[in-house]
């Protein structure tokens, strides 16, 4: 007799990154649960999508199912760890996704004293993944299951969108590697850190600050999210990793 099919929450999880790397859990035979902010209609157009692409077996009520909830409020975190086991009957597999930024001049030192900036970088990139993997735990230890965060490759080199952004996403490739020292040897904890993604947030930088970044790369290619879920699925199949933080940037910070 087959395992039962692994079960995956995904935090800000219906674009980008996050709505990617649900599509290729889904083909994959992976139950899904997506947490979205603000975005109903959007949320549940990704769940009809990922009822079509997901294997036979999977094409039925209760294997994929999102769930409001604001990824900066303690509460609203615990709720949705709870209800995806209320929902799936277990979790083996978080991918913590959610973070926050506003573009500043990260070489003016007067455009990056912001207080509210870095306490909001600092509640999202760092705080929401301690709070999730906290209420998550007790979970992925009775299934030896992986929690994996997204930071940046603002957090190995500086650079990226503000000081802030870069500071907190440092803090949380530490923070990972803390908790895959804390919660081993049931729980698996690594990090992916992506160069710039074209998402909707990505095309915010000019044109040519992207054709620059896209030249500094050794590969002359910028990551895909389609290249960082494929990381992430990899994170989920790999036993025997933990602590690692995945450098996605084409060869950027070589």
């Amino acid at each position: 007799m087959s395992p039962p099919p692994l079960v995956a929450l995904i935090t800000a999880g219906t674009a980008g990154l996050g709505a990617d790397t649900a599509r290729l859990f889904a083909k994959s035979g992976i139950r899904v649960v997506v947490n979205y902010h603000s975005d109903t209609d959007r949320a549940f157009k990704l769940l009809d999508e990922l009822q079509t692409i997901s294997p036979p077996e999977l094409r039925k009520a209760f294997n994929f199912h999102c769930i409001k909830g604001d990824l900066s409020l303690k509460n609203d975190i615990v709720n949705m760890v709870d209800e995806t086991v209320a929902c799936m009957g277990r979790l083996n597999v978080v991918f913590s996704n959610g973070g926050w930024t506003r573009l500043r001049d990260i070489t003016d030192l007067d455009d990056n004293v912001d207080e509210e900036d870095w306490d909001r970088c600092f509640n999202m990139n760092v705080k929401s993944h301690l709070w999730l993997m906290h209420a998550a735990k007790p979970h992925l230890e009775k299934s030896e299951g992986v929690f994996i965060t997204t930071a940046s490759l603002a957090g190995v080199k500086f650079s990226g969108s503000s000081l802030a952004y870069a500071v907190t996403k440092a803090a949380q490739i530490h923070l990972a590697k803390g908790l895959a020292a804390i919660a081993a040897p049931k729980i698996r904890v690594n990090t992916v850190s992506p160069g710039l993604m074209l998402t909707e947030w990505g095309l915010q930088f000019p044109p040519e600050r992207r054709e620059q970044m896209r030249e500094r790369t050794k590969l002359k290619r910028l990551p895909t999210t389609e290249d960082v879920a494929e990381q992430v699925l990899c994170f989920v199949k790999s036993k025997s990793v933990t602590g690692v933080n995945a450098v996605i940037d084409g060869g950027m910070a070589l």
